[in-house]
């Protein structure tokens, strides 16, 4: 995602605030995985932020709240790549991305009624259901 594609999603950039570390990945890789760096980690302290609203970071605060820490900060972090700079990449892509998806307002539902070919297809599915259960009741005669 370019810095461009960056402005157009949020308006803003936020690249200033953002603050990334690196550690070394999890799991199997050899000894590549266990000396080099290349785990990146995002954080964004989302309250003292200075281009977000307080009504953006009350919607990013509720909607990424399973992200966000005590401290209100959102951590992300990436770890697919061999490479740091690949992960980094990753991270603000996925950064951008949960925010333009936290800030875009949900469409309101509209109400709609069934159709009438949709009624009798229900009505004639119930029908056959209650026959077949007629058909397996075992009858006495008296």
């Amino acid at each position: 995602m370019s810095a461009i594609e960056k402005n157009i999603l949020t308006g803003r950039n936020l690249d200033t605030e953002l603050i990334f570390s690196a550690s070394r990945s999890s799991g199997p890789g050899g000894q590549h995985v266990n000396k080099v760096s290349t785990k990146v980690e995002l954080r964004f302290d989302v309250l003292s932020s200075k281009l977000l609203t307080p009504e953006e970071k009350g919607l990013i605060m509720s909607k990424l709240a399973g992200k966000i820490t005590k401290e209100d900060v959102l951590v992300l972090h990436s770890q697919t790549e061999r490479s740091q700079y690949d992960n980094k990449i990753k991270v603000t892509e996925k950064f951008y991305r949960l925010i333009l998806k936290a800030l875009t307002p949900e469409k309101k539902r509209k109400p709609t009624r069934p159709t009438n070919a949709s009624k009798q297809k229900r009505i004639e599915t119930k029908r056959m259901l209650a026959d077949k259960k007629n058909r397996r009741k075992v009858k006495f005669d008296e």
